[in-house]
């Protein structure tokens, strides 16, 4: 199994949740999970990188990586696997959700690394997102708020389809 670094920006603590859960499905040592407030961006010891993000207010990345970002930006991802998640609120910001998602996939798709994970929207109610290209979701997106129940199913579709590409 390839070397994954898990990197996750949690405020309310559902994004920290979703990365741990993750990292249990993926076989990831606690040691490879990573809290941006505290990480750095050298990515060098890992094969494959997921970033994690909650979407706050109107769209906004997740406090922590309003400074995180910009290590991403200036980090080297060349030949890099990454994949993205997030958790947002469908309902209440609809028209934003998982908005955080989409920014970090905006820093990172002229990086030379490839971009694996990526989900169908169907199922999911929502208005608008940046998170969605191409048809499709740029990763895996979390609505605890609304859609708790299906949090675990997602996870674990999602992190089986990542483990074919891996």
């Amino acid at each position: 199994m390839p070397e994954i670094g898990i990197y996750y920006g949690s405020t309310t603590g559902n994004t920290q949740e979703v990365a741990e859960e993750i990292a249990k499905k993926l076989n990831v040592d606690k040691a490879d999970l990573h809290d941006v407030s505290k990480a750095d961006a050298n990515y060098a010891a890992y094969d494959v990188v997921l970033f994690g993000s909650s979407t706050l207010g109107l769209g906004d990345l997740q406090d922590d990586w309003d400074h995180y970002i910009d290590k991403v930006k200036a980090a080297d991802l060349n030949g890099k696997k990454v994949a993205l998640f997030g958790c947002g609120d469908s309902s209440s910001y609809s028209d934003t959700f998982c908005d955080a998602v989409g920014k970090i996939y905006e820093v990172i798709k002229g990086k030379g690394c490839e971009l694996i994970g990526q989900a169908s929207a169907e199922g999911y109610t929502y208005d608008s997102s940046e998170a969605f290209v191409d048809g499709q979701f740029v990763g895996l997106l979390i609505d605890n708020d609304n859609e708790s129940g299906l949090t675990d199913q997602r996870i674990a579709l999602w992190t089986e389809e990542l483990k074919k590409v891996i």
